[in-house]
């Protein structure tokens, strides 16, 4: 027992490796720790995106861009809108009030931005899809799939996800600003006037088949690819698409979309 004693306490008294044995004031100084460039590096990277918005140094939380994904959809969306709102304007407005004098300028809020909506749309939808077979063209010209595709190809394609959404946002649109035209002063003004007009030609029915026919297959086509598109923005969702295979996620994205677009195309060549 005093043998086993014994090696307890000299166990216990047993100076640890890498240990300072010298005075305690002299460990505080001596004892130093060293990290390598890796373990530094990636205290920095976890001191980075870990900081809370509070935390942050306000010097380095000003130089972090904005959502740096969107912004070169938001751009896009913005530049196609702004053209095709100044062609419509031209088209709709100016010309009228040039030719023959006709103030229209009330369809600005509502009429003018409907017509704009889905063309857009239409248009982001179309840029959604559009690289890849850009990219399919590169990679057979080529003659590999291992070379990278060019800067501008490269951003464009990793910001299809964005541009979707954004489609699905003015498709969201053109849907409850078509949905507010019954509740437009105007629209009102215009059905007394037409009553009026139909009384005084002492018309009965004033029932139009082929105008019937057309707006009903429109509002149709409008609900199914408005529905369809939903679809896509929502399998675009990282915990949706996660639970598909790669073969489902090809078949929404592929198949959906080209129905989408036929709805969307022929809704666009009824109504005009």
């Amino acid at each position: 027992m005093e043998s086993r004693n014994t090696l307890d306490q000299d166990e216990v008294q047993k100076p640890e490796p890498g240990r300072n044995t010298g005075n305690h004031k002299d460990s505080n100084t001596d004892l130093q720790v060293t990290y390598t460039h890796e373990e530094v590096a990636f205290f920095h990277l976890h001191q980075t995106h870990h900081f809370d918005e509070f935390e942050y140094p306000s010097d380095q939380y000003c130089k972090r861009d904005l959502f740096p994904k969107w912004h070169l959809p938001l751009k896009i969306a913005s530049i196609a809108s702004l053209l095709i709102f100044i062609y419509t304007f031209l088209r709709d407005v100016v010309h009228p009030f040039v030719t023959t004098n006709e103030n229209t300028f009330y369809k600005i809020p509502i009429l003018l931005i409907n017509k704009v909506l889905p063309v857009v749309s239409i248009t982001l939808l179309a840029l959604v899809y559009l690289p890849g077979i850009l990219a399919a063209g590169f990679q057979l010209h080529y003659g590999t799939k291992y070379k990278r595709f060019p800067q501008w190809l490269n951003g464009w394609m990793l910001s299809r996800k964005q541009l979707g959404l954004l489609s699905f946002f003015f498709a969201s649109m053109h849907a409850c600003y078509s949905l507010c035209y019954p509740m437009r002063r105007s629209y009102r003004y215009k059905l007394l006037n037409w009553a009026y007009q139909q009384v005084k030609q002492k018309k009965e029915n004033a029932w139009i088949e082929h105008d019937v026919w057309r707006m009903e297959i429109y509002v149709s086509l409008g609900i199914l690819g408005l529905a369809l598109l939903a679809i896509l923005a929502v399998t675009s969702v990282p915990s949706v698409s996660h639970s598909l295979t790669w073969r489902e996620f090809h078949c929404i994205q592929v198949h959906i979309n080209i129905t989408c677009d036929l709805c969307a195309l022929g809704g666009f060549y009824i109504i005009n």
